[in-house]
C-alpha cells in the first residue's frame, strides 16, 4: 500500500470519526434539554445517557486529535424532530436520538483501522441498548416478520353417536 493510499484511508477514518463526534454533540444538546424537562427515574436515565455521551464525545475527540485531525465543534443549537412536551415524548425523542448516534457509528464501523471498527461496534451496542431502554415496550422478537398465526381453535364438535 502506498503512502498516498494510507493517507487517503486515514482521511476517510477521520471523516467518519468527525461524523460520530457531530452525532455525540447533537445527542448532548438534546439530552441536556430532555434532562431539564423530565423528573424522577426518567430524568435519572436521561442524565445517565448524557454522561455516557459526554464520555464518548471526549473519547472521539481524543481519537481525532491523536490521528492529527481537528475535531468538529458543537453547534450552538440543534433542530429537534419534535418538541418533548411530556414524559412519553421525551422518551420517544431519546430513542430517536440513539438511532441517529447508532447510524453515525455504523459508518465508523467501516473504518480501515480495526480498533476503530471495534470501538464503533461497542458504541452502537450501547446506543441501541439505551434506545430500547426508552421504549415503552420491547419490539417483536423478529422485527419485520409477520406475526405468527393464531393457533386454530378446536371448535369442531363430533356429532353425537346414536345407537340403533
Amino acid at each position: 500500500m502506498s503512502v498516498v493510499d494510507r493517507v487517503a484511508r486515514t482521511g476517510d477514518d477521520l471523516d467518519k470519526l468527525r461524523k460520530a463526534l457531530a452525532a455525540e454533540h447533537a445527542a448532548l444538546f438534546a439530552y441536556g434539554l430532555l434532562g431539564a424537562r423530565t423528573s424522577g427515574s426518567l430524568r435519572e436515565r436521561m442524565s445517565a445517557a448524557y454522561d455516557a455521551h459526554r464520555a464518548r464525545r471526549d473519547q472521539v475527540r481524543a481519537l481525532i486529535t491523536s490521528r492529527g485531525g481537528k475535531p468538529v465543534e458543537a453547534e450552538a443549537s440543534y433542530a429537534l424532530p419534535f418538541f418533548p412536551s411530556d414524559a412519553g415524548l421525551a422518551a420517544k425523542l431519546a430513542a430517536y436520538l440513539e438511532g441517529g448516534v447508532t447510524a453515525a457509528y455504523l459508518e465508523l464501523a467501516a473504518a480501515q483501522d480495526t480498533e476503530l471498527r471495534r470501538y464503533a461496534a461497542l458504541a452502537m451496542q450501547q446506543a441501541v441498548t439505551r434506545a430500547y431502554s426508552f421504549r415503552p415496550s420491547q419490539p417483536p422478537a423478529f422485527p419485520g416478520m409477520p406475526p405468527a398465526p393464531a393457533p386454530p381453535t378446536s371448535a369442531t364438535s363430533t356429532p353425537a353417536q346414536g345407537g340403533g
